[in-house]
């Protein structure tokens, strides 16, 4: 580079004098200015303000924070909405599950309920649907109601988020569980239709300050497999823009047995990885479907091994050909071993 060339580089200190940025704000850390959708400070300007704030508490142990948007994911049936129930049982009478740390105050929770009919919802906190168990009343459990009409210039989607969103003005709730994600946007396979619902959903948290517990699905996965980000069904757009998340998995060695494990974390380190899941099963001592702890462990402790694939896909096989003697076709035997058409006609052949 010639010295021509040298001498045009700005110098350390020295302001580029671009169009659209008033760079008197690098000279006065108080100022800030507003350009189109951006707000732009000095990053100490941002510390300063955020210094006034209190630091995020935990709702659910490490798991969940105040202020994050947090996706909790899991397979069917296997204790999603048991444990959100149980999560917002524990904020709303300030009562932590035990061994799960909460640190926020006693305050409202909604939950939105998408899942269970109010008698389903009934049979799992009662005992045979007598002996009720007693939900604090700061526990708002919201349903869809059959009987209202949505307006003919607004989408169900659109009325559903404008009704969440004046249920929490009018009740002052700071926590919001949603049960679960597919019924606020059909269809977040594609980055297309994730993008908006998150930016749905991040937009309502930041308006009214909320900290939101979202519940969504895995597609069918390899139980050989570890749980990983991947597995949350649809584009993964859902996770990248999330501040948290944990999953669910089933225990291959006992059915029984749930283990929980951390996916993403913004706000700490991540406690509860593949190496120190928490391991707990579903039990009703009384009137209260719960998850209760019983250790921490290591997540593959808990998954199909090799052999143990190889072996089930024996006796896939062997079951696939006996019901082939039987006069089944390969479309009944798929239905029936819940496999593809194609992996029965490979089996058939082997």
């Amino acid at each position: 580079m010639d010295n021509q060339a040298l001498d045009n580089i700005p110098s350390m200190g020295q302001k580029d004098t671009a169009p659209g940025f008033d760079f008197s704000l690098i000279d006065n850390p108080a100022r800030s200015e507003n350009v189109g959708l951006l707000t732009v400070k000095p990053a100490n300007a941002w510390i300063e303000e955020a210094k006034s704030r209190p630091a995020p508490r935990m709702l659910f142990d490490s798991l969940w924070f105040e202020g994050e948007l947090c996706i909790l994911f899991a397979d069917t049936n296997l204790g999603k909405s048991i444990l959100a129930v149980q999560i917002a049982d524990a904020i709303s009478n300030g009562r932590a599950i035990p061994r799960f740390r909460l640190q926020a105050d006693k305050q409202p929770v909604i939950y939105l309920d998408f899942e269970l009919s109010d008698k389903q919802f009934e049979a799992r906190y009662s005992d045979n649907f007598t002996e009720h168990y007693r939900f604090s009343d700061n526990l708002l459990r919201v349903e869809i109601n059959p009987e209202s009409n949505t307006p003919d210039d607004l989408t169900f989607e659109e009325f559903l988020n404008l009704s969440i969103e004046q249920t929490v003005s009018e009740t002052g709730a700071k926590v919001l569980i949603v049960d679960n994600l597919t019924y606020l946007k059909q269809g977040t396979e594609t980055a297309k239709d994730a993008l908006p619902l998150m930016k749905s959903l991040k937009s309502l948290k930041g308006k009214h300050g909320l900290s939101m517990l979202v519940l969504a699905h895995t597609p069918k996965r390899n139980q050989s497999h570890p749980l990983t980000k991947n597995d949350l069904q649809g584009s993964k757009m859902l996770i990248n823009f999330c501040d948290s998340a944990f999953a669910i998995g089933e225990s291959y060695r006992d059915k029984r047995l749930r283990y929980i494990k951390q996916i993403k974390q913004r706000n700490c380190e991540s406690v509860y990885d593949a190496e120190n899941v928490i391991i707990c099963e579903i039990a009703k001592p009384t009137n209260f479907l719960q998850f209760q702890f019983i250790e921490y462990g290591s997540e593959k402790e808990h998954l199909r091994s090799l052999e143990d694939e190889q072996r089930d896909r024996g006796q896939l096989i062997e079951q696939a050909k006996q019901l082939s003697k039987e006069g089944k076709s390969q479309r009944e035997i798929a239905d029936q071993l819940k496999i593809s058409v194609s992996t029965v006609n490979s089996y058939l052949h082997k």
